[in-house]
């Protein structure tokens, strides 16, 4: 059974607002941009940033875990995880290393935010490039993994006596400036067709109560 069909099958099991809703907020999803996030350490800003993926239309959100475990607070995070797909790098010695390296062979630019640069203002960001922001914590910042081989190294405009801003603060303030500039852009932006497809399956199989039953039982046939 090709993903046509099997769309067909699970979306009868879906309410029409269900599927309008799927149909609206794909059209605004994005893999032109994403995110990745470095050791972070407190549940309620892993869930933030993950909730931010969502509100902002991107897709896909790279956690990287060397020394703390990303922890999800499902009260800040509102069920966005249920939307945005998660790609963890935790299993290895060098996680930050295998995160960047995946990220470059997929074309993206990495570009690291660091409140003590002067290279490259946020609101100067060429944002016809595919990217991916990479957000440390307050506390340490991105490590020099991240620092020596980033394309570019971005910062966000503070006026006060603070050092840095929150994390999810900080994704907030990027992806908000970023995102809208690329929709009014004439790139390329949106997700593809067969993504997009992708991605009506998944999201049906996680909003129907016997999904991934139906789901086998439909791959079967």
């Amino acid at each position: 059974m090709d993903k046509s069909e099997l769309w067909q099958k699970l979306k009868v099991y879906l309410s029409h607002e269900r599927i309008n809703l799927f149909d609206r907020i794909l059209s605004d999803r994005t893999r032109h941009f994403t995110v990745a996030v470095e050791n972070l350490f407190q549940s309620h800003n892993a869930s933030a940033v993950m909730r931010n993926c969502d509100c902002f239309g991107i897709q896909d959100l790279h956690v990287i875990a060397n020394d703390n475990l990303y922890k999800l607070s499902k009260n800040v995070a509102m069920g966005a995880e249920k939307w945005v797909d998660m790609h963890h790098y935790h299993r290895n010695l060098n996680n930050t290393q295998d995160c960047i390296d995946k990220l470059k062979s997929s074309g993206f630019k990495i570009v690291a935010t660091s409140p003590n640069t002067e290279d490259i203002l946020l609101s100067d960001y060429d944002i016809r490039k595919k990217t991916a922001f990479f957000f440390g914590t307050e506390r340490d910042g991105l490590s020099t993994t991240v620092l020596e081989q980033a394309d570019t190294l971005l910062k966000i405009p503070m006026y006060g006596f603070s050092e840095s801003y929150n994390i999810s603060v900080s994704a907030a303030i990027v992806l908000n400036d970023t995102v809208n500039r690329l929709k009014k852009s004439k790139v390329n932006w949106r997700m593809t067709q067969e993504e997009i497809l992708e991605k009506k399956i998944d999201w049906a199989v996680k909003s129907i109560r016997s999904g991934p039953q139906l789901l086998r039982q439909f791959k079967d046939d």
